[in-house]
């Protein structure tokens, strides 16, 4: 009995061993089990955290190769604006906005300084008088010393698939205008787009551009005689049409408020009272030429003060015009340009006095024309401009009788620009003004900077 209760006493001591030895072992794996449970949840985490950043990688790769699409577009017809390309583009690529959904949500802005020195030979006050007789009253608008020509606003934004809404707003110290603010369809069939608002007339290249995007500080001859400083900018709608031809052609024809200082009338009301009709075509020569070639019409009822001092002249106008454009671009590093265009106006009706209590009938037939050329070598461009009116017609008869104003207004311009990048532009300016019809020159100088930020939409050809 003794020896049966010392056995399992020896048993009981024996297992309580046992336990006591296999107690380090049973919480070694439980804490393996929860090492190892840590673990597979650090895991987890990781691997979505690669998983994120991988996807955020392809986004940004993504982004990248569209931003150096919109830098490098693609080839287009020539003649067409880059504006309706990156649209396209734009709608293709995927890119989110601002604040999440589509960038097509949010407006497509940029913001242009173009600001100038000028300087001149004759006073400012002779200037602000000095207009070119026979054709305009209106002087020269350039202060002597610094100018701010305009911090130009330009916004724009697909609406949806059917329409693209354009705006432009100059800032200058006078405050803010509204320049441009039109709309673009984009899915009418047969080549056929609608344009309505207050924009620039496309009746020709220079007419259409702003004034940060000229060839030289300020418009041709021409321009300043026939429709004034800033071109014909009116209210109205615009169709046009694309034909499927071999080469480019584009048929125009806009009806506008006829608003225009000096062509139409400044207050004019329940038009439309001015029209424009224009056909453009380009087409290549060889690997590196382009040629464009434009007739186009303008006409409309006119009620002007701008002909003599204290009058103002009730009529009809036309003006009819030809432009032909020339470009040579072997490599981005290098291009030479030629630019030329014609200008007729015909001009019928009566010119009053201010107090009606005279008037005599006036017929004006008078033209112009200028030419230019430019050649880029890298960073530097070298331009001249030769500008002439009645060059063929000379005809201001006033109650039957022609007056004389003097010799032919001409000037030539010559500029020297210099691009640090796509982004700014310097330009010097000198221009050999005779356009006082007095024997007086005006050597006028201009020293220019323009510079852009945003995405600024490419122009036309």
């Amino acid at each position: 009995m003794d020896t049966l209760e010392e056995i399992m006493k020896q048993n009981i001591v024996f297992i309580f061993l046992i336990c006591l030895l296999t107690l380090p072992y049973q919480a070694a794996g439980s804490d393996i089990e929860s090492r190892i449970k840590t673990l597979e949840e650090t895991l987890n985490k990781q691997q979505k955290i690669i998983e994120d950043q991988q996807k955020f990688i392809r986004e940004m790769k993504e982004e990248l190769r569209t931003f150096k699409d919109l830098n490098e577009p693609k080839p287009l017809k020539k003649a067409e604006s880059l504006k309706e390309a990156e649209v396209t583009q734009l709608k293709s690529s995927g890119l989110t906005g601002l604040f999440g959904g589509s960038i097509l949500t949010n407006p497509y802005i940029s913001l242009v300084f173009n600001g100038f020195y000028y300087s001149s030979s004759i006073s400012e006050r002779e200037l602000e008088n000095r207009g070119i007789p026979g054709y305009s009253i209106l002087g020269f608008e350039p202060k002597k010393g610094f100018n701010l020509e305009s911090a130009e606003l330009f916004l724009f934004a697909p609406v949806d698939p059917y329409f693209n809404l354009y705006a432009t707003i100059p800032v200058t110290s006078d405050g803010a205008e509204l320049e441009e603010a039109y709309f673009v369809t984009t899915a009418l069939p047969g080549g056929l787009q609608l344009k309505g608002g207050q924009f620039k007339s496309n009746f020709s290249r220079y007419n259409a551009q702003h004034p940060h995007a000229w060839d030289f500080a300020n418009p041709p001859l021409s321009y300043r005689a026939f429709l004034g400083q800033e071109g014909l900018i009116e209210k109205g709608l615009q169709l046009t049409y694309l034909p499927a031809l071999p080469i480019y052609t584009l048929l125009g024809f806009e009806a506008f408020q006829g608003e225009n200082e000096i062509l139409f009338n400044p207050n004019a009301k329940n038009g439309p009272y001015a029209y424009t009709a224009y056909v453009k075509s380009s087409f290549d020569i060889g690997d590196a030429s382009t040629l464009l070639l434009g007739p186009y019409a303008v006409w409309g009822k006119t009620r002007s003060e701008t002909v003599a001092e204290d009058s103002f002249f009730r009529g009809d106008s036309q003006l009819y015009g030809f432009e032909a454009i020339y470009k040579w671009k072997p490599t981005n590093k290098q291009s030479l340009s030629f630019m030329g265009e014609y200008m007729l106006r015909n001009q019928k009706g009566q010119l009053s006095d201010l107090s009606l209590t005279s008037s005599a009938n006036l017929k004006r037939v008078q033209d112009g024309f200028y030419v230019q050329g430019l050649y880029q070598y890298e960073r530097w461009r070298l331009g001249a401009r030769y500008d002439l009116l009645d060059l063929f017609k000379d005809t201001y008869r006033l109650a039957g009788v022609n007056q004389d104003f003097g010799e032919k207004p001409w000037q030539l311009t010559g500029a020297v620009e210099f691009n640090p990048s796509e982004f700014s532009r310097l330009r010097f300016q000198y221009e050999h003004d005779r356009s006082g019809r007095d024997g007086r020159t005006n050597h006028a100088f201009f020293l220019q900077l323009i510079l852009g930020i945003g995405a600024h939409a490419a122009h036309p050809f």
